[in-house]
């Protein structure tokens, strides 16, 4: 498992595919993401198989936060399509649970995954995709040190309009560790 201050990263579980169904059939969780469609138990059972075979650096973590005694699943990450040669991969994460949106855990599973890809995976460069729309995973991203790289110009079709895509990303030589 990955710590961080309030949050852990953890392999995702069968018995957490229900939740997921249920964050990703929410217009509102749905919005920001690349995803257009309601999704079934069956379609989340075969994504997870599919995650499964992926190499294990690239299987998604649950994001829990503390709860009581125990912990509490929140949403999604991972780092995936990693390029070895470049050293260079995709990050993205959702936060599921709309009770925990606007309260600084997307960064801090950011901040969590730069330390991961950098100090643990030998990465060089961390980038991602983000609707233009989300402002608040904008900021989270800022806030984690991503810079703007770009603008792929009504790159999406969400909602009944093209929408501008952003790229974003941190250089391990940009990154500042938390202390």
């Amino acid at each position: 498992m990955l710590y961080g201050k309030r949050i852990r990263l953890r392999g995702n579980e069968r018995s957490d595919l229900p939740k997921f169904v249920e964050w990703l059939n929410d217009p509102d969780v749905r919005r920001t993401l690349s995803m257009s469609m309601p999704i079934s138990q069956a379609i989340e059972e075969q994504w997870f198989e599919n995650m499964l075979k992926r190499p294990s650096e690239e299987q998604s973590l649950g994001i829990e936060i503390k709860d009581g005694d125990g912990w509490r699943l929140i949403g999604n990450c991972g780092i995936f399509d990693i390029n070895w040669r470049a050293r260079s991969a995709e990050v993205g994460l959702f936060i599921g649970d709309k009770s925990c949106w606007n309260k600084g855990y997307g960064t801090e599973v950011m901040r969590l995954l730069l330390r991961h890809g950098f100090e643990t995976l030998n990465l060089n460069r961390i980038f991602l995709r983000v609707d233009a729309a989300n402002l608040g995973g904008i900021r989270a991203y800022e806030k984690a040190g991503f810079v703007h790289e770009g603008r792929f110009r009504q790159g999406t079709f969400q909602g009944g309009e093209y929408r501008d895509m952003l790229f974003m990303s941190v250089l391990r030589s940009e990154w500042i560790p938390e202390k």
